[in-house]
This record gives structure tokens, C-alpha cells and sequence, in this order.
């Protein structure tokens, strides 16, 4: 049985985490922590988890830590970091759900996030872990980042397309829409019921800390960065995300973009390509780990659109992280997620 720490248990992505592995067949939290709430019951601040999670919060030491296999961080940016080394060290893994280890480059890194990095040296070995690009890499990886949840999103519905090239790396455009709990569980006037509601907006239009981590991905596998615009939009609602992304066939690459979905996922256990003209909901994924796609070409012209929806608190965050826990230990990749969508 894998013995589980979790650093950050207070937030949506922390609660999720728990929901999942509180079922696990071969995983066992041990260990929650929170500076804010040490001491407490985690199912007095989280009813739903009575009689299942069965823990105090502590203190985030790395002494109590460092006994556990893995580690979770579900933390702001900064926190995984300045304890990664020590876990690393005494031979705990870590799966860091924040943004600390995403990016490859310590002085990107830096000036996304304003601040240097504090461990630059662990940044090639971690692995990021978007499952269905680097599988291979996971297995036994000591040290993995977990992908953002709109990078998901995004880089989920154009794998297929940079793949089998014949599309316009200069002219990509990803049109992302999140539900507020992407925004985290702090307060802020921002998200308060009463300016989300009835509203519907754009933010980080300059640019996005997302960005570069799908244009990372994007160099990964084309060898070159792309021209990208993406914007993401807040959503008056809880749970789900909503990616589209458009992009222009190159002169002559009329392909069967359905077929290539449909081949390049067929055996993912997590993505599943809808049928010709079908249009994913986000409520198709609430609960799940799942991210479902649909792939267009518009009065059969030279433009290809991608829907993708995630639920981005479990493909986008907790399951995707769980999913990544599986295959470093190199368990069934499934195991703990197998739950169904939640309709309606």
C-alpha cells in the first residue's frame, strides 16, 4: 500500500485529492497538512469526507513527510519548491499540482511568476505530467508536475493536429473558458457569487501564466515554439472548462482529422473523440477524469476547430494527479478513477 502525504489538504484541488484517494486500492492518505488549520478534523471543514478521511490537519514538516511514498503539494506557487529537495532527498516522491516545476526554464519560470526559482537543478528531471504525452517518462520518475488546468485542455485537443502536422504553427488561436473554482478557494471580490453570476468575462489577455506552458508543450513536440493566442474567460459557473481552439490547415493538407482523433486516442482510457459533428458539453465530464473532444472543419474549409472540455478540479488538477501517482508506481493507470460523470 502506497502511504500518501498531502501538503495543502484546505482548498478544492486538496478536498478533490482526498475524495479520490480515500478510494484507492493501492493508495493510503496518512498524512494532511495545513499552517492554517493544524489540529482540526479535515471532516469538520469538509463534511462530505466524514467517516472516510478519518485525519487531523498538521503542520507541513518535512520530518513527518519525508515517511510517506509520495507527497501531493496542492499549493500556491513557492511552496513545493522550498520542500521538494528535502523529500527528494530522504526518498519521498513528489506530484506537485502547483505550477513550481512546470516550466523547463528557470529564468521563464522567473519572470512568469516574479521571483527565482528556488531549485533549478531539479527542473530537468521533472517530468511533466500530461499522461498521454510523456507515459513513458512517468514511470518511476522521482519528481512530476502536474499540468495547469487549461494547458490540459488545450494541449489534449491539439496533439492529434501537431502530430500529424500539416497545420499552421503561426496562427494558433485558444479561445479557454473555466468555471470559478479554477480561481481557488480564497476570498476574493472577484469571484464572490454576486459579480460571477449573470456575467461572462475575458482576463489575462496580455498574457496568461498558462501560456507558456502550452507553448512548451507545443515545442516539445514540433521543435519550435508557435505563434499562440490564447484567452481564457471566467464562467458563471462552479466546475468545468471549455477549449477552443482554432487552426489552419497548411495548402493541401486536406486531412481526415476525425480518423487521426479517433487512431491517436483510441487507446487512452481518459480521452474520448466524439462523433463527426458532435459538440462536448462541460457537465459530460463534471466528476470525472475525463477530457472529451470533438474535431470540426467549418463549411469544409481550410480552418480546423477543436472542442475540448475537461472538468478542470479533476482532469485538470486532482485526477489527472492521481493518474500521474498510478504510473509512477506503475499501478493500473485507472485505479481510483473510475468514477462516472455526475448528470445533472
Amino acid at each position: 500500500m502506497i502511504e500518501v502525504g498531502l501538503v495543502g489538504g484546505t482548498g478544492y484541488t486538496g478536498v478533490e485529492l482526498m475524495r479520490l484517494l480515500a478510494h484507492h486500492p493501492h493508495a493510503r492518505l496518512t498524512r494532511v497538512t495545513s499552517r492554517g488549520e493544524a489540529g482540526r478534523p479535515v471532516a469538520e471543514l469538509f463534511p462530505n469526507l466524514r467517516h472516510v478521511v478519518n485525519l487531523h490537519f498538521t503542520e507541513p514538516d518535512v520530518d513527518g513527510l519525508s515517511g510517506c511514498d509520495v507527497v501531493f503539494f496542492a499549493t500556491p506557487h513557492g511552496a513545493a519548491m522550498a520542500m521538494a529537495p528535502a523529500l527528494l532527498a530522504a526518498g519521498t516522491r513528489v506530484i506537485d499540482l502547483s505550477a513550481d516545476f512546470r516550466l523547463g526554464d528557470a529564468a521563464e519560470w522567473a519572470r512568469w511568476y516574479g521571483q527565482p526559482h528556488a531549485c533549478p537543478e531539479l527542473l530537468p528531471e521533472a517530468v511533466y505530467g500530461l499522461c498521454e504525452l510523456n507515459r513513458e517518462r512517468l514511470a518511476g520518475a522521482r519528481l512530476v508536475a502536474n499540468p495547469g488546468c487549461y494547458p490540459t485542455a488545450v494541449v489534449l485537443g491539439l496533439l492529434p493536429l501537431l502530430e500529424a502536422g500539416g497545420v499552421d504553427l503561426d496562427h494558433i488561436v485558444v479561445d479557454a473558458k473555466s468555471g470559478v473554482s479554477g480561481a481557488g478557494r480564497g476570498a476574493s471580490t472577484a469571484t464572490l457569487y454576486s459579480e460571477v453570476s449573470e456575467s461572462f468575462k475575458a482576463y489575462g489577455v496580455p498574457g496568461h501564466r498558462h501560456l507558456p506552458e502550452i507553448r512548451q508543450s507545443v515545442q516539445q513536440l514540433t521543435g519550435r515554439l508557435p505563434g499562440l493566442t490564447f484567452v481564457p474567460h471566467l464562467l458563471p459557473m462552479v466546475r468545468g472548462m471549455h477549449a477552443t481552439l482554432y487552426l489552419r490547415e497548411e495548402a493541401g493538407a486536406h486531412r481526415d482529422w476525425q480518423r487521426i482523433f479517433e487512431q491517436r486516442y483510441a487507446h487512452e482510457p481518459f480521452v474520448d473523440v466524439l462523433p463527426p459533428g458532435a459538440h462536448p458539453e462541460t457537465r459530460s465530464v463534471r466528476g470525472a477524469n475525463t477530457c472529451r473532444l470533438a474535431v470540426h472543419r467549418p463549411q469544409n474549409g481550410g480552418t480546423v476547430v477543436v472542442l475540448s472540455v475537461i472538468d478542470n478540479l479533476v482532469k485538470g488538477a486532482a485526477g489527472q494527479a492521481v493518474q500521474n501517482m498510478n504510473l509512477m508506481f506503475e499501478l493500473d493507470e485507472g485505479a481510483g478513477l473510475g468514477a462516472i460523470a455526475l448528470s445533472p
